[in-house]
């Protein structure tokens, strides 16, 4: 069995992910879009927006500025000239993924037949369903709000007991989750919910995939995007579970698609995708939202780069270690710091409320680098400066770098 270094595995994971290669001299298009979801799979939505939307982020960070209305457009819209390029679905969570996968996760669709939670609401509202369904027929894309005051279905104030949602709005997530409705567009992020059939292409909707044919892709999906990967970390890409993923392994194994190696310093069996180069040299400097598909599943981050990261967006301030909303900082592919991000639109400010280097680091280098990125990240964002905080070990440094 081939055995690799840490650093090695290192290395290999970050080019597998895009950040090895040189961004584009011109401007990104749809076509740099398409190749750069063929390798990442998906981009997670999530609704917090103190800086910039978690799936405009992976893009800015691999190829770097970008106009966003280039992914808005291949998210949300489509005409005969640009067809739609990408779809929402719960790919890892919520995500982006490409249109021609949908069919991969038919067998999804049909575990969450009544929703992925609050399914009880769900199966006590079957009248409900059959109205929302006939409601989003005759309206065309439509919020559940929207969907709920053509009904009527209850006064508006009425809520449900879970994240203030009323019954309306679960229903409409629930047959969202089973494939019969999907996203048309969004508009300030609200999603507008039509039939599948009015948004997909009609080969994609009538497109049958068996559930063992579509493990097998996801789990091969997942190794190619990650490059070098332990089974939990296949798993995780694409949420399986361990019923799931064993076989598709076993069998890509087999095939000769996944290559089984020891890694030094880790403790179960890692596979590398067949024909991904091992990488031989330290590349990659990207700031990382924390729904990065390079983070996503914490255990592999702090295997790979010893960099232990949680989410504090839910811890109370008083309690946080580094920040709301923090970004790791990839330099020369290690992760060598982090920075707590905040974009001040009113005032034409990027924030950083903290900076923090990673113990050993060098604070002057890290700085220098870092400084390049958030110059780069307030230009795309629109914003004319950079504001350093006073929280972290790193913002001395930084300040006088930029």
């Amino acid at each position: 069995m081939t055995r690799l270094s840490a650093d090695a595995a290192r290395r290999t994971a970050v080019a597998a992910q895009g950040f090895a290669e040189p961004k584009p001299s011109g401007p990104v298009t749809r076509a740099h879009l398409r190749r750069l979801v063929s390798r990442l799979q998906v981009l997670q939505l999530d609704s917090v927006s103190v800086s910039v939307r978690a799936h405009y982020a992976p893009v800015f960070s691999r190829l770097g500025p970008y106009d966003r209305d280039v992914l808005d457009r291949a998210a949300w819209s489509h005409s005969v000239r640009s067809p739609r390029l990408l779809v929402e679905y719960w790919a890892h969570e919520a995500a982006l993924m490409s249109v021609d996968d949908w069919p991969l996760m038919r067998w999804r669709m049909r575990e969450y037949e009544h929703g992925r939670w609050g399914t009880e609401i769900v199966r006590k509202n079957a009248k409900l369903a059959e109205d929302v369904v006939a409601a989003v027929t005759e309206l065309g894309p439509a919020t559940a709000g929207q969907i709920e005051a053509h009904l009527e279905s209850e006064p508006r104030g009425r809520k449900g007991p879970w994240w203030d949602r009323s019954d309306t709005k679960w229903v409409a997530e629930a047959l969202w989750a089973s494939g019969v409705l999907t996203t048309a567009t969004r508009v300030g992020f609200a999603r507008h919910y039509d039939l599948t059939e009015r948004v997909l292409p009609a080969e994609v909707v009538a497109r049958g995939v068996g559930d063992d044919e579509a493990l097998r892709e996801l789990t091969l999906r997942a190794a190619t995007a990650l490059g070098l990967a332990t089974e939990t970390d296949i798993r995780d890409y694409f949420r399986l579970g361990a019923k799931q993923a064993k076989p598709a392994i076993a069998a890509l194994v087999a095939e000769g698609e996944l290559e089984p190696v020891e890694v030094d310093g880790w403790s179960a069996p890692a596979y590398l995708r067949a024909g991904q180069t091992v990488a031989r040299r330290d590349r990659g400097t990207a700031l990382l939202c924390p729904f990065d598909p390079l983070v996503f599943f914490r255990p592999r981050l702090e295997r790979l780069f010893g960099f232990h990261y949680r989410i504090e967006i839910y811890t109370p301030a008083p309690k946080r270690q580094y920040g709301y909303y923090v970004w790791p900082f990839l330099l020369d592919g290690r992760l060598v710091g982090r920075v707590d991000l905040k974009a001040e639109r009113l005032r034409g400010e990027l924030h950083v409320v903290g900076a923090f280097a990673e113990p050993g680091q060098d604070a002057m280098h890290v700085a220098a680098a870092l400084a390049v990125e958030l110059c780069s990240m307030a230009s795309w964002l629109g914003l004319a400066d950079v504001v350093v905080g006073e929280r972290g070990d790193l913002v001395d440094a930084l300040r006088v770098a930029l």
